[in-house]
């Protein structure tokens, strides 16, 4: 199965993996699922570390050749990925969670989060956790 793994999902991949939930750790650890990361969440990174939010302080440089080197696929933001955006409900309004999900749906791959929040979307999202 296809995964792709949202900003804290990576995140505690690379710095706290004792932090990845159970359920997570498993689909992660299972050599039959194919591991993705969006360019959106490199950009998230981005942005959240030049404002100094502590729970974002890695170098995204360092994040992204790290998981390419440990056989993460990068999955690249599209212009169909952001005009899907208008096909979700507006009650969420995080951008980078919501083109994580538009991401997912357009191809069809499972979006596999922590956050609650985002299995009020319709599409392919797997919660893995109790955030």
């Amino acid at each position: 199965m296809k995964l792709l793994l949202d900003t804290y999902l990576l995140l505690w991949v690379a710095n706290e993996p004792k932090r990845l939930p159970k359920a997570a750790r498993v689909q992660i650890e299972n050599p039959e699922n194919e591991l993705l990361f969006s360019a959106a969440s490199i950009w998230e990174i981005t942005i959240k570390r030049s404002l100094g939010r502590d729970d974002f302080d890695v170098d995204p440089r360092v994040l992204r050749r790290s998981l390419l080197d440990n056989g993460y696929t990068e999955s690249s933001i599209t212009s169909e990925h952001a005009i899907n955006i208008d096909q979700l409900p507006s009650g969420h309004k995080d951008p980078f969670d919501r083109i994580l999900v538009a991401q997912a749906t357009v191809e069809g791959i499972t979006l596999l989060t922590n956050d609650r929040k985002l299995t009020e979307y319709p599409g392919p999202v797997r919660l893995v956790g109790k955030a």
